[in-house]
């Protein structure tokens, strides 16, 4: 027999069984001890942890309570628990790790990733992340986490919930309408000043090429009544004074031929009845587009703007009918 001290446990004394003689020692066995070793993350920051329990007290647990998943960690920096609520159908992934960040402040890094190892964006939504497992990383070190599985919901469950979003869709609109056009009154009245801000240069610059262009096209056609009045100036001439009638009228007829020629020729090529505005608009465009290559106008910039603020002055005459629309409806509340 071992001397006491040098007993590997602690022992009680006990009577010998069947007999009241003096009491021997009768060991007691070892306590259980469950060794746990978790390694996570990079192999430079792997560390090993021994615990009593079996489970770890820096797993991250998901579980549902209520019908609401619930996230539970352990903070980096105070070493407590925590249980974090997950809103499915309105938390983003960026959301969940931004309540992480602002919980505690020894965060300095969180990112999660697929069970695959790809990053998974800011603005996918919690319900689909809780769909499978995932790796959460928390200031380079990773942890597995595994999600419970759902059962599928049927048809019925489905068409129910379909329809209490948009329910509730619908109270949310008609308790915050009138807010949330004022919002978008607010934004267009500011997105038609900062078009008008950008328009207001090119506006200059746009009438200085139309007024060239227009002096242009009103001198081509006031050419084209000159040479009209020399052309008849000229048949009368030749039918007076130098032939008679009988010779010039084939040439007249001929030159009456030549002319129809020319406008079926115009037709053919722009696709265009030959009418006088018509020729005045396709030339005048002709003058504004090539003196804006050389002044160096971005026409396309231009319609553009244009165009985005004929739209936003559109939307913005809606929102406040619909606005004047609410406020005589609450009158004629007030009234009655």
């Amino acid at each position: 027999m071992l001397p006491r001290g040098l007993w590997p446990w602690r022992a009680r004394l006990l009577p010998t069984p069947g007999t009241w003689g003096p009491a021997r020692p009768w060991p007691l066995p070892p306590p259980p001890q469950v060794l746990y070793v978790k390694l996570c993350g990079n192999v430079k920051y792997y560390q090993s942890h021994h615990y009593s329990t079996v489970v770890p007290p820096d797993e991250i647990t998901v579980n549902y309570r209520h019908g609401l998943p619930l996230v539970t960690l352990t903070l980096p920096s105070r070493k407590e628990r925590c249980q974090f609520v997950v809103k499915p159908m309105l938390s983003t992934v960026g959301s969940f790790l931004q309540d992480l960040q602002n919980e505690d402040k020894g965060i300095k890094t969180a990112t999660i990733f697929t069970a695959d190892g790809n990053k998974i964006s800011a603005s996918t939504l919690m319900d689909i992340l809780l769909m499978n497992d995932f790796k959460l990383v928390i200031n380079k070190i990773a942890y597995d986490v595994q999600c419970p599985k759902r059962e599928k919901p049927s048809n019925e469950h489905t068409a129910e919930m379909e329809h209490m979003k948009s329910l509730v869709h619908r109270l949310f609109t008609i308790l915050h309408l009138e807010e949330s056009q004022k919002k978008r009154e607010h934004h267009l009245l500011e997105k038609i000043d900062h078009l008008k801000e950008q328009l207001q240069p090119l506006e200059q610059v746009k009438a200085g090429i139309a007024a060239h262009s227009e002096a242009k096209t009103s001198g081509l056609l006031w050419a084209g009544l000159a040479l009209l009045s020399i052309q008849g100036g000229a048949l009368a001439w030749l039918t007076w004074w130098v032939y008679s009638w009988d010779i010039m009228e084939p040439v007249t007829y001929f030159i009456t031929f030549a002319n129809s020629m020319v406008f079926f020729a115009y037709f053919l090529v722009t696709r265009q009845d030959y009418t006088y505005s018509a020729v005045k608009s396709r030339q005048f465009l002709q003058f504004f587009h090539k003196k804006s290559k050389q002044q160096h106008f971005d026409v396309e910039q231009y319609n553009k703007l244009k165009e985005d603020l004929a739209k936003a002055k559109e939307s913005l005459k809606q929102v406040r009918h619909s606005l004047y629309l609410q406020m005589q409806v609450e009158e004629l509340n007030e009234k009655n």
